[in-house]
């Protein structure tokens, strides 16, 4: 028990010591994850012999995941995908696994072991691209939503691959006997679990048990969830749906095992299957913990196993095989981003984003030495290969980041438009905000006159009959050009903070009679906007949080008239709180350091719920009154 209890210690204090540094220095968590196995294992040697066993614990976490990402893939979604996901996805993987192939028996490789190292060099790091395009905000570019696209097909095509790889299997695995009954290897050869339901059965027999077993998942989720899941709220214990998830997930994950398939397809499937249900979050939210630790200890053992003693013996074949997975996979995602026309931006996020091994490949290096695709030897060389084009990645996204700088200082600059029309309106910005402005004041039968920096925003306007001139809206010259003197009113409603208060400072000096309606941020960027000259401020999510509180009053009790009483006081107040506010704040010293600032905040809040609680009162009495 206090070799058990250490174990964990080890485990947990090097998690929480390794992954918070490599998330700070933007190497993500998985990385993090790796370098804590690494300092655990090959270098301080604190873990031994109980790593391998405890893989296989951990490996759940890769079947949560599978499971989870099965949640998120509804049948339609999918089908609306399709283009990208077969054309894109489908084509880089089967490049790049023939591609691999074809190198591997070039090099004298038995075909089975050169097609099982071609699949698992095919995947990409899911969880490092991911958290890296979501950081850097790049996931709604076109190459970022071009490389998401691979990656999904990615995640789904692990399914197959792990049917695959134990028909590919040289020694051990399944296979038949001459009566053709199917021969599942015991839990001590392969790691399979020793109950089976299919072992000594014939062909077809083995092919109506998996069949059953499949169809009895997804009617499962079909017609049985729905009351297992009213028999749980019946017990009003929140941890009992927890109990719930995992129940499902080991269940089916040894149903699978039972027949001589994945755990991870029938978990995938299961999650599909579920997608479209009302369960779908509570799923989610009870198995994202675990699949996060289970996931992260998983990783923690691959670096703790990974065999450095190899890399020091034979650096220059690992290293060069790194080398050619990273210019391999690279040529062949670079063609297919020139096949489906990437702008050149686009196209090296896609290549140099998606050029690594991914963390998949651990899980099917595993699987594929327990069923024999691989022997031990192969899978220690592919586990140090993954890991290593998975350390590259971070520089590859720094390599991409310096490309994109000189395409973008080499491309022509943008020739803005010359704005020759004037009007009472001007609208500097024409995002999501701007948009639905100037259409409310064009469909009343008034004329505006909208400036954006942003070229297909201004072309999208235009398809749609709009009509908008292209160029900064914080620059004199095309402000003077749009009528900026002679205007009614100005509308900023611009994304950035800083350029707002900067417009709004100018369009004040210039015409001091001009009305000027802006966009802020927040409240602090409401006292700028202020300070600046602006009339009217409009907090970018305020009106509709005010809706939805009001939404809140009358689903708890309240009559229409009531909550929208409420709501009325409660605007009244905060534009009144903000101008006493207004008054106390300094930009050059925080919110929280001004307690003056602070100590007027209060007093105005105790009269916010003074005053609500007398409208309260008084329409409690006029009810009293007419009845």
């Amino acid at each position: 028990m206090d070799v058990i209890l250490l174990d964990i210690l080890i485990y947990l204090g090097a998690a929480v010591i390794a992954v918070p540094i490599a998330a700070r220095l933007g190497l993500g968590s998985v990385l993090g994850y790796i370098a804590a196995g690494i300092m655990i294992g090959p270098v301080l040697g604190l873990v031994g012999s109980e790593t391998q066993d405890l893989q296989h614990f951990a490996e759940y976490g890769v079947v949560v995941m599978l499971f989870l990402i099965g949640l998120e893939l509804e049948p339609r979604t999918l089908w609306n995908m399709r283009q990208k996901l077969i054309g894109m996805g489908g084509l880089q993987i089967s490049l790049t696994t023939g591609a691999f192939t074809a190198i591997g028996i070039w090099m004298g490789y038995d075909w089975q072991t050169a097609l099982a190292g071609g699949m698992l060099l095919s995947l990409s790091s899911t969880a490092i691209v991911l958290q890296t395009l979501t950081e850097k905000g790049l996931v709604q570019t076109n190459g970022g939503r071009a490389t998401f696209s691979v990656l999904l097909t990615q995640d789904i095509a692990v399914i197959p691959m792990l049917a695959v790889l134990p028909l590919l299997a040289l020694v051990q695995g399944p296979g038949f006997a001459e009566d053709g009954s199917i021969q599942i290897p015991s839990a001590d050869d392969a790691g399979h679990h020793a109950i089976s339901l299919v072992d000594g059965l014939p062909g077809w027999g083995v092919t109506l048990v998996t069949l059953g077993a499949v169809v009895a998942i997804i009617l499962t989720g079909i017609y049985l969830t729905r009351p297992v899941f009213r028999y749980i709220h019946a017990a009003k214990l929140r941890e009992m749906y927890t109990a719930l998830a995992l129940l499902i997930v080991v269940g089916i994950g040894l149903l699978m095992t039972m027949v001589g398939l994945s755990p991870a397809l029938g978990t995938f499937l299961a999650g599909v299957v579920l997608a479209n249900t009302e369960f779908r979050h509570e799923l989610e939210s009870d198995l994202e913990p675990f699949k996060g630790l289970l996931l992260g200890l998983f990783f923690i053992t691959v670096g703790a196993g990974i065999n450095f003693g190899l890399l020091f013996a034979k650096p220059l074949m690992i290293l060069g095989m790194a080398a050619t997975v990273l210019l391999i996979k690279g040529s062949v995602l670079y063609i297919i981003a020139r096949l489906f026309r990437l702008r050149p931006r686009g196209r090296w996020l896609f290549t140099l984003g998606l050029a690594q091994a991914g963390e998949f490949g651990f899980v099917l290096v595993s699987f594929s030495t327990q069923t024999g695709a691989l022997n031990s030897a192969q899978g220690q060389v592919f586990l140090l290969v993954i890991a290593l084009t998975m350390l590259i990645t971070p520089l590859l996204f720094i390599i991409f980041e310096r490309k994109a700088r000189g395409a973008n200082a080499a491309a022509a600059p943008i020739v803005e438009d010359e704005i020759n029309d004037t009007g009472p309106v001007i609208i500097a910005g024409i995002g999501r905000f701007g948009q639905i402005v100037n259409r409310m004041v064009q469909s009343c039968g008034y004329k505006t006159v909208v400036i954006d920096h942003d070229i297909q925003t201004i072309q999208l306007m235009r398809k749609f009959g709009f009509k908008g001139f292209l160029g900064d809206p914080t620059r004199p010259d095309l402000l003077r050009a749009a009528g900026l003197n002679e205007a009614r009113i100005l509308v900023v409603a611009l994304d950035d903070p800083a350029s707002t208060t900067k417009l709004v400072t100018y369009a004040r000096k210039q015409n001091p009679d001009l009305h000027i309606i802006a966009r802020a941020h927040d409240r602090n960027h409401v006292y700028s906007l202020y300070a600046a000259g602006a009339n009217d401020i409009v907090r970018e999510l305020f009106d509709s949080s005010l809706r939805a509180g009001r939404y809140v009053l009358e689903n708890l009790g309240m009559t229409e008239f009531e909550a929208a009483e409420a709501r009325r006081v409660f605007y009244q107040h905060d534009r009144y709180t903000v101008s006493e506010l207004a008054k106390l704040w300094k930009p050059d010293v925080p919110s929280i350091e001004n307690e003056a600032y602070i100590a007027r905040a209060k007093e105005l809040e105790k009269e916010l719920e003074t005053n609500l609680l007398a409208q309260l009162e008084a329409q409690a009495e006029a009810k009293k009154k007419a009845s």
